[in-house]
């Protein structure tokens, strides 16, 4: 029998909230933690604001001795918060470094999309092309290497599964969970952290603004900026972050007699091939819809037990198509459409982050019973009016709420669904 999996711990530094109490709030108020950056304006940037977490580096100088801090760029830095905010909020005890004992049941699958890039461009290229390659330090190569995130973390837990990054660009985060849950299922481990990071640099997002793919009409009023599934949205708004939630097989979850958030029912990943319509840059449909009836499968629910989606919702074009793939997948239309919301709303696309971020806010749901508005979209999408009804703008209070579904969708074609279920003895 595949173990069941639950989480019990997780950790959260958002663009509007670090830690789990400051981040519900948010959810709750509609708060955007999207912001104008003059930084963006003085390189040339068409869209000139961003979510970004705010005191950071004051978290920092908590959490780590100024020897750790020297090899943590601000990629590794998020992760890192929010591994040790997960570890600690489950009843786990960082372990000392003084100590020789490895935990040999415990992993951690946390990737990003792009990664150490502030740490390439502000030292690696500059140094170099001055060679003066002498003078980068010895740490500069576990910042650019993208498991150097998981390492690092691997080493302040003392974890002894595996310890991996994975990337697979707006899906990293779910795939991230996807793979840790299988892990346990298996037996091969008996907790894992999963999740995603992603730092804040121009020098991510430029790619982005050369694409036209980030909005430019919001630049004097950064809250509204982001706005998914609205007639208005004009491109995604960039973000960064960090999100582990602590995945644990239940049964070593009830002896140690942890506090249980929800359970993870299942999930699924696949590609569409670029084919059908897909392509690096869009999803195919039908790989969208397989994906999402083979989470349903895998969780051994039907399209009917849906309660809310989660979506991946970035605030472009695609937004409607997304919207249509569910119905399609679910066989639901507008008349009993599940809630649908975009916690990108709030804090933009965190891009590697994105899926772990959410994936956050959708277990404090579950949890809390509530659902949190879609805000700066008022003015729905015309595609998709038939189905306002299910698009909350304020909070929704549903202390019965039981399954909520989480999509991620990333260049590549790739595709991710996990299903979450509150969690009952």
């Amino acid at each position: 029998m595949k173990r069941r999996v639950v989480i019990t711990g997780m950790g959260v530094l958002a663009p509007n909230g670090h830690g789990l109490e400051e981040y519900e709030a948010a959810l709750r108020e509609g708060r955007s933690g999207i912001r104008y950056i003059p930084e963006l304006k003085e390189l040339n940037f068409a869209c000139q604001v961003g979510g970004i977490p705010q005191g950071v580096e004051a978290i920092r100088e908590r959490y780590f001795v100024p020897e750790q801090l020297i090899s943590m760029n601000e990629n590794i830095s998020y992760a890192a918060i929010s591994a040790v905010d997960a570890w600690r909020d489950a009843g786990l005890t960082v372990p000392s470094f003084d100590s020789d004992e490895v935990d040999w049941d415990s992993g951690i699958i946390v990737g990003s999309g792009i990664g150490g890039m502030d740490t390439i461009a502000n030292i690696v290229v500059p140094m170099v092309n001055a060679g003066k390659v002498k003078r980068m330090g010895s740490s500069i190569v576990e910042q650019v290497m993208n498991s150097g995130t998981s390492a690092r973390v691997g080493g302040l837990l003392a974890l002894g599964n595996q310890v991996t990054s994975n990337s697979s660009a707006c899906s990293t985060g779910n795939e991230a969970i996807f793979d840790a849950m299988t892990r346990i299922r298996a037996g091969l481990a008996k907790r894992m952290l999963a999740g995603g990071t992603e730092g804040a640099s121009p020098h991510i997002w430029a790619g982005f603004d050369a694409m036209r793919v980030l909005s430019k009409k919001s630049n004097d009023r950064p809250e509204e900026a982001s706005r998914p599934m609205s007639a208005s949205a004009g491109g995604f708004i960039p973000g960064s972050g960090g999100a582990l939630l602590l995945l644990e097989d239940l049964e070593t979850a009830q002896a140690r007699g942890a506090r249980i958030y929800a359970e993870l029912l299942g999930g699924h990943v696949n590609c569409g091939g670029h084919r059908m319509g897909g392509s690096m840059t869009a999803p195919n449909p039908t790989g969208v819809k397989r994906c999402i009836l083979a989470a349903i499968a895998d969780a051994g629910i039907s399209a009917q037990d849906i309660e809310a989606i989660n979506g991946h919702l970035t605030a472009t074009f695609a937004d409607p198509y997304e919207v249509q793939n569910w119905t399609g997948a679910l066989e639901r239309g507008p008349e009993n459409f599940p809630y649908i919301q975009s916690t990108k709303s709030m804090v933009g696309h965190c891009l590697g982050a994105a899926g772990a971020i959410e994936c956050v806010a959708v277990v404090l749901e579950l949890y809390k019973g509530f659902l949190h508005p879609s805000i700066n979209c008022e003015d729905v999408h015309p595609e998709i009016t038939a189905f306002s009804k299910s698009i909350p703008h304020q909070t929704v209070e549903c202390p019965d709420l039981k399954i909520i579904a989480k999509a991620g969708f990333g260049f590549g074609d790739v595709n991710s669904c996990l299903i979450f279920k509150k969690w009952e003895e």
